[in-house]
């Protein structure tokens, strides 16, 4: 009995951890200028939240071990001072995200560089852009590739595959076997429930993102998601043989799963961006800062705080003053993991890509999501939802995160170089062309491979492509 109590319990608090979590992982996904929106918001909100006066707009955040130490919640006295969480919600915060499996660069340069970067403009990846970037920045081998992109070809804007496995291994003349593999992991990438084959799955990977294994939202997706469609509560809670208030539990959760998780990239609009970190070269050295212009320091209203089981509130006052309180507390902590999840990705990178950093672009190192998450300690789909939307600005002008990461080709020297490096070397040899006698995507590969760049045809031909360039009958001109 006693066991069986300490289980529901388990479970219970599982349950009711999820929320804050999904606000955690949605909060590291945000721009900053959407992060900056959503905290206006919780101060409306939120009457125990509150806004600190305002410290310098963009803060060092060097050392690290400094910085970690200085957001822990022991240090955080005027914030969370006496506060008990239960189950100490905080304690495990940096475990969860990193514990679940789950462009080309703007150019820029000028005097006034903190005021101007708000001014830039870009549109947003497609859905089809950001998956075959995450395949393509992966471990896949050649084959395994092949098989993602006819699946990603295939997933709607909603984000559902709607080709059967039997139809990708015919377009692809491999055995459905070798699909299944290459699919499940593809439905691990960013956005979480992407390459589903239905509802109930899109969910369910949701769900096991969240940790959920074993629950009750895993077995109510897997048995009775029609009961609960049609809201059928004690009918589940008799099947599962649990409670009815864990049923409600769990249907609020599904509930707040996203049905269509590829809509966030079905935009077209033209969108501001300005630069979430600034890398600066200090001596020999590039000292790495995070822009927190605009994102207000905030704390809980000590009021509360000593009004909380002071006796002086009624019991519906003080669970909602608690209920606001956690509120408070995951908020802050969640924008103080996402500012140091940021920054270490962000100095991994300056790390792997010192020599762009001082040679230019022709130096750019191949570089792939592992690489980054092997460094700091966090899984590739954490990186992955860090470098989308994310831009730092370098000596070498703006670019989003994700320019740093690129295949690389061998060269006869046994070394690598990057794809952006090759690309950026096909366009000048494009650009300095004889019009009138354009080069062939063959005769391009030669030159090279005569820079000891290793490198096909049909590569060329993609690259060229991927610059909007067109083919060597394209280009000519006859006058």
């Amino acid at each position: 009995m006693a066991m069986e109590m300490r289980q529901q319990l388990k479970m219970s608090q599982q349950l009711v951890m999820t929320p804050q979590l999904q606000q955690a992982i949605k909060l590291l996904q945000l721009t900053r200028l959407e992060l900056q929106d959503v905290v206006r918001q919780e101060l409306e909100e939120n009457p125990l939240l509150e806004e600190t006066v305002e410290a310098e707009d963009i803060r060092e955040v060097e050392p690290l071990e400094a910085a970690e130490k200085e957001n822990e919640p022991d240090s955080q006295e005027n914030e969370f001072h006496e506060v008990e969480t239960g189950e100490d919600t905080l304690r495990d915060w940096d475990s969860y995200l990193d514990g679940y499996n789950y462009s080309s660069g703007e150019q820029y340069s000028g005097e006034d560089e903190h005021s101007s970067f708000e001014n830039l403009l870009t549109r947003k990846d497609t859905l089809v852009d950001h998956l075959l970037w995450q395949l393509h920045m992966g471990h896949f081998s050649d084959h395994e590739v092949g098989i993602g992109e006819e699946i990603i070809g295939n997933i709607d804007e909603e984000g559902y595959l709607r080709a059967s496995l039997e139809e990708v291994a015919q377009t692809c003349s491999v055995n459905e076997l070798d699909v299944l593999p290459v699919l499940e992991r593809i439905q691990e990438f960013d956005p979480t429930g992407v390459a589903a084959r239905d509802l109930r799955e899109c969910l369910l990977i949701q769900a096991r993102f969240l940790g959920m294994q074993g629950s009750v939202v895993e077995r109510i997706l897997l048995n009775n998601i029609s009961d609960l469609e049609t809201r059928k509560y004690k009918q589940i809670a008799r099947d599962l043989k649990v409670d009815i208030n864990q049923v409600l539990m769990a249907a609020k959760i599904i509930g707040e799963l996203d049905p269509r998780p590829g809509r966030v990239f079905g935009s077209d609009d033209v969108q501001y961006i300005s630069a979430d970190i600034f890398i600066y070269k200090v001596a020999d050295d590039y000292v790495v800062m995070l822009n927190e212009e605009g994102l207000p320091n905030l704390k809980i209203n000590s009021f509360y705080l000593d009004a909380r089981g002071s006796g002086s509130m009624d019991s519906r006052a003080e669970d909602y003053v608690s209920e606001k309180i956690r509120s408070a507390q995951w908020l802050i902590k969640s924008i103080q993991q996402r500012q140091r999840t940021i920054y270490k990705v962000a100095k991994s990178i300056v790390k792997f890509q010192r020599e762009f950093l001082d040679n230019g672009i022709e130096h750019l190192r191949p570089l792939v999501l592992r690489d980054v998450a092997d460094d700091i300690g966090m899984h590739e789909s954490t990186i992955s939802r860090v470098t989308t939307n994310k831009y730092m600005q370098t000596p070498l002008g703006l670019f989003e995160l994700k320019y740093f990461f690129n295949s690389g080709l061998s060269t006869s020297e046994g070394d690598f170089v990057s794809s952006e490096s090759v690309k950026n070397r096909i366009k000048e040899i494009i650009e300095s062309e004889d019009s009138k006698k354009p080069l062939s995507d063959q005769r391009i590969a030669e030159m090279l491979s005569g820079e000891t760049v290793n490198i096909a045809r049909r590569t060329v031909t993609k690259y060229r492509e991927l610059l909007r360039l067109g083919s060597s009958s394209e280009r000519k001109r006859h006058f």
